[in-house]
């Protein structure tokens, strides 16, 4: 684990502009950025031939007009979907964005990014290896690197094997009970979880193990104070008028 000061805010914009705009896209993005957010997470995961793109689930049904798994789809099919009207008339005709695409405005904006890995079943190592490739690509010679997570183990093995010199977290929605040593064998700088799974005691044992500690999704102020005050590093949240 690196001494140098942790580059990303305490507020992380969930999918970019949490429950403001429709989520992984660039609208999101935009809207995280003029809410005040200067950090942003989102899911990356790979079409059919191989691109990384931008959603959530791995089918297409809740937040596009397209149906059926993503992973069956190339992008030149996924990239004529719309990805705004489920959640407004106003974001109509919105894309579902390149990782490429994101990753340009994320650093011209000097927004850091949490980039979670979300592999489709059957493609763990194959996004994992892609989304670091992409992301040591993407933001060469950037001073503040992406820090890359995922709920899947094997996509961080191959993330870390591909490109060792970006920063990890492991991110979880139940706690392990060898938490620790995991993340010393990765190499991991991060823990990410679920805030409901925290109480002081779990934040000051990760703290002093040399981790920092992410946690979603956080949209009560009161409980958002309360994991700072324990020492939490990084929240991500959808109420992006409710805090920053």
């Amino acid at each position: 684990m690196s001494d140098a000061p942790w580059p990303y805010p305490q507020w992380i914009a969930h999918r970019g502009g949490g429950s403001l705009a429709p989520e992984n896209t660039l609208a999101a993005m935009r809207k995280g950025v003029e809410m005040g957010y200067r950090g942003v997470e989102f899911d990356v995961k790979l079409s059919r031939d191989g691109v990384c793109i931008l959603l959530h689930d791995d089918t297409l049904e809740r937040t596009t007009n397209g149906q059926g798994d993503a992973a069956l789809q190339d992008y030149a099919a996924l990239a004529k979907l719309d990805a705004g009207s489920w959640y407004g008339a106003s974001f109509a005709g919105e894309p579902i964005p390149l990782f490429a695409d994101v990753a340009a405005y994320c650093q011209a904006n000097g927004v850091a990014c949490n980039v979670e890995i979300k592999p489709c079943p059957g493609r763990e190592r194959e996004t994992g290896l892609a989304v670091a490739r992409a992301s040591a690509l993407l933001w060469q010679g950037s001073a503040v690197a992406p820090l890359l997570s995922s709920f899947s183990w094997d996509a961080l093995v191959a993330a870390r094997a591909e490109s060792p010199e970006l920063p990890m977290g492991w991110l979880v929605d139940s706690w392990p009970d060898d938490w620790q040593a995991r993340l010393t064998d990765l190499a991991c700088v991060s823990f990410h979880c679920d805030h409901l799974l925290l109480d002081q005691a779990r934040v000051q044992a990760v703290k002093q193990a040399g981790f920092k500690l992410l946690t979603y999704t956080v949209n009560d102020p009161a409980r958002a104070q309360q994991l700072l005050a324990w020492g939490v590093d990084g929240l991500i949240t959808d109420a992006l008028a409710r805090t920053v």
